[in-house]
């Protein structure tokens, strides 16, 4: 009698989980869809504004032409006629490399000093960090060098090489406008399908153990240790999903090298232990470091296809993966439940 209401039971919740799940499913997906739309709308939105805005001034006080970029660009072409390589290597690596480490350098500040204090009021994890560990902060920046200098440089560079069966990188014409926006929307996307299966993947405890159980030493995660990672991930879940885009649609150098900013930018601010004003959230890739077995992606959409953002949605950091556009921390605005006994 016990056992077959127990069978009853268990049935009957299985069915209301499924009834649930058909419910939810496709209305969640479907809104996950959308933010990720918003958010990468909003990135190119933000980078053809900035652009605009930076035309303007330089065309409104500095006496440039109309054509300032293209003449920009044709100056440093003819500076390095006849060596593409070089050039496209200089691009992709060199700005990059001072976004990269120009954002960090100040984050580093504030994780090792605590200074300026109100920035420490919108950590994440408010416990953590509070300032970080230096002798682990020092081997990961190690690793980190290495993994820059000696995987990304000549991942780089053979990127380079494909590209020029599909393309020409550092060709003369800079790409329009509209074709630059094009290409950032299909790197975006095929960085979330990428990185999503590829990071999932070593996950899986076979390969966890050697290899990504080193990023997930940072429970709680700073910006620097974004590529943290044994060389073996760093090539295909860092890298991979990064250059496979314009390695694909051939791109010109100036498209190739502002995508690299934007996806260090990215995964800088994902990791920065921060949800700062203004910037997007990171909430949800904080939480896969908090908790391990949830949030694989980039923007959630294939988190929500395939149901490993269940524990997430159930959580106060859920509540909180929304745009700061306040100056109040919102783990004030939202705070934690009280624990049972309090």
């Amino acid at each position: 009698m016990t056992v077959e209401a127990s069978a009853s039971d268990t049935s009957g919740a299985a069915t209301v989980n499924r009834s649930s799940s058909k419910q939810e499913g496709p209305g969640g997906l479907w809104d996950s869809v959308k933010k990720a739309a918003f958010v990468i709308g909003s990135g190119i939105f933000f980078l053809a504004a900035f652009g605009n805005s930076l035309t303007w001034h330089l065309q409104r006080f500095w006496g440039a032409s109309g054509d300032f970029w293209q003449n920009l660009w044709t100056k440093l072409y003819l500076a390095f006629e006849g060596h593409d390589a070089a050039l496209f290597f200089l691009g992709t690596m060199l700005i990059p490399t001072l976004v990269f480490w120009g954002s960090n350098a100040l984050l580093l500040l504030v994780d090792t000093t605590g200074k300026p204090s109100f920035i420490t009021r919108y950590r994440i994890q408010v416990d953590k960090n509070n300032p970080v560990d230096p002798v682990k902060l020092r081997h990961a920046v190690r690793v980190v060098v290495f993994n820059y200098v000696c995987i990304s440089g000549p991942m780089v560079v053979a990127a380079y090489y494909l590209m020029t069966w599909t393309g020409n990188p550092c060709g003369p014409e800079l790409p329009t406008f509209h074709w630059a926006l094009m290409e950032l929307a299909v790197f975006a996307i095929s960085e979330e399908l990428l990185f999503y299966y590829s990071h999932r993947l070593f996950h899986h405890p076979g390969l966890y153990k050697h290899f990504h159980k080193q990023h997930h030493e940072w429970t709680a995660p700073i910006g620097v240790i974004s590529i943290y990672a044994h060389p073996l991930e760093h090539v295909i879940s860092n890298m991979l999903p990064v250059v496979v885009g314009p390695v694909i649609l051939g791109s010109h150098l100036a498209t190739t090298s502002l995508w690299y900013c934007v996806a260090l930018v990215s995964t800088t601010i994902s990791h920065c232990g921060y949800h700062l004003p203004f910037l997007p959230s990171p909430e949800f890739h904080d939480f896969h470091h908090l908790k391990f077995n949830q949030c694989f992606g980039v923007f959630g959409v294939l988190d929500r296809l395939h149901g490993t953002d269940t524990k997430f949605k159930q959580t106060k950091q859920y509540e909180r993966h929304i745009l700061l556009t306040g100056l109040t921390p919102l783990t004030e605005s939202i705070p934690d439940s009280p624990k049972k006994g309090q």
